[in-house]
């Protein structure tokens, strides 16, 4: 049989079809355009996401025996808040993870409600990406637009509906609205309360490898594929990644470097960050996990390649870098504000250090750098959790870079396991799609016969010692600068 995944990212829609074995067919991509209405704002429209998607699933089994093809899956950005009216019509343009319109109302969540209360209704505190801290946006700005709410969607999920007709989640997703209590796998009715709204304007909350349903005839008919194909869950992007990479049942990690970056922390037992640095949420593997998200990852490097010095040749830049553990130029990768750990939407991004002796080439390693660093800071609170991490896996469109991936060994002092395929939440996707339909008996025993290992960078310790160095220096730049991004808005 076949099995389709999907993964809804920020800038595109990657589409990947996999066989009963875990070999991969055909991978197809798709982009849709991102909307800056005001600065610091992101949104997309949900129309363009479905319109590509079943645009790439023709594209992606056009050579394939479509009569084969059992399941559809999805990894998907997560938080964003897509909206529907009483005909299931979009009511406004989603607003996406990278959104940073909600000071206000993640300052009420914070300190009016409290982040104990949050924590003990959801595990996690108010970061401005969040879902909840959005619906009270809506509530407070758009009052009109809020009253003709009738479901609550994330933006994956809008996909599944599409697909199926059916108004769903997965618990991982979910775990990003701020609005589920975690623990228990079930929406937080406090949470509802505190937003204004009621549990019947969300979706049904699923496990990520249960199928919702099946496709809609209209839709099996458009695609030529059977009735009969299900429609699973799937999970958020991270989550999604993490069962692509094999990060599943307990102490795996994974890095992701994709427009944001982040560190995935499997856990077989729920587990809170008593200060709430880490989020902690639901796995897609029916266990919980630890993840540190930062915001800007491989996009500080697109937008200094693209944007700033002009050059689509990403590897012929990274050649110029010979000296690893001695720059002088440091880099805060904080182009969109900040979450994990430092929680301030006001950070801003910056270039420290510069001296008439600094090249072009000493930027572009500081920028590379500056994202290493800063996921070394949510790997030093999992430390100090007692979590003892000595490897992890390693994807998204970052982990391509040999450069990277050293720099990254070295920074965080860990093993980087390469995986045989880096498709993260698209392989995810199919993978969960597959143990829905019965090819493999759980999350954990599909990850253990499809992920391969096929490289391990190894940190080196002399590079490790100066990069020691470097990090403790890297450490007191935010502070020095935290209240002067306040005063350069």
């Amino acid at each position: 049989m076949l099995y389709i995944g999907v993964d809804l990212g920020t800038s595109a829609v990657k589409l990947l079809l996999m066989d009963g074995e875990g070999k991969i067919q055909n991978i197809v991509s798709k982009e849709y355009p991102l909307y800056f209405p005001n600065p610091g704002w992101s949104e997309q429209k949900p129309e363009d996401w479905y319109t590509q998607v079943m645009e790439g699933i023709r594209e992606l089994i056009k050579d394939a025996d479509k009569s084969q093809v059992a399941g559809i899956s999805f990894g998907g950005q997560m938080h964003g808040l897509v909206i529907l009216d009483e005909n299931d019509e979009v009511i406004r343009p989603a607003i996406l993870w990278n959104d940073g319109r909600t000071t206000e109302e993640c300052d009420y969540l914070n300190n009016v409600i409290g982040k104990e209360k949050l924590s003990e209704y959801t595990a996690n505190i108010s970061f401005t990406g969040f879902t909840a801290p959005k619906i009270l946006w809506v509530k407070n700005k758009e009052p009109e637009n809020f009253a003709r709410i009738k479901k609550i969607m994330l933006p994956k999920d809008y996909i599944a509906y599409r697909l199926s007709g059916v108004h769903c989640t997965d618990v991982s997703d979910a775990s990003g609205m701020l609005i589920f209590d975690v623990k228990n796998r079930c929406w937080s009715r406090e949470m509802c309360e505190i937003c204004g709204i009621t549990e019947d304007q969300l979706a049904k909350v699923y496990e990520s490898y249960e199928a919702v349903g099946t496709l809609l005839p209209a839709v099996a008919k458009e695609l030529g594929i059977p009735e009969s194909c299900k429609v699973v869950a799937g999970a958020g992007d991270n989550a999604a990644a993490a069962v692509g990479t094999g990060t599943v049942g307990d102490g795996n990690c994974n890095i992701s470097l994709g427009t944001s970056g982040t560190i995935f922390i499997s856990s077989e037992k729920f587990g809170v960050d008593k200060f709430n640095a880490l989020h902690a949420f639901a796995h897609a593997d029916g266990h919980y996990h630890l993840m540190g998200c930062m915001l800007s990852a491989a996009s500080c490097n697109k937008w200094w390649m693209d944007e700033i010095i002009g050059t689509k040749d990403y590897g012929a830049e990274q050649k110029a870098i010979e000296k690893l553990g001695e720059n002088h130029v440091y880099f805060l990768p904080y182009l969109m504000g900040e979450r994990s750990p430092i929680n301030d939407p006001l950070a801003r991004g910056t270039f420290i250090g510069l001296t008439m002796d600094s090249t072009r080439a000493d930027m572009t390693q500081a920028v590379l750098e500056g994202v290493a660093f800063a996921l070394r800071d949510s790997f030093e609170v999992a430390k100090a959790l007692g979590i003892n991490i000595e490897r992890t896996k390693i994807c998204g469109g970052g982990a391509k870079s040999p450069l990277w991936k050293k720099m990254i060994a070295n920074i965080l002092n860990v093993k980087v396991d390469v995986i045989e395929s880096e498709e993260g939440p698209a392989l995810g996707g199919a993978m969960l799609a597959a143990v829905a339909c019965g090819e493999f008996e759980s999350v954990e025993d599909a990850a253990e016969k499809i992920v391969k290992i096929v490289d391990t960078v190894e940190p080196e310790a002399e590079l490790v010692e100066k990069y020691e160095a470097r990090y403790q220096q890297f450490k007191e730049i935010y502070p020095a600068c935290k209240e002067l991004f306040r005063k350069i808005r």
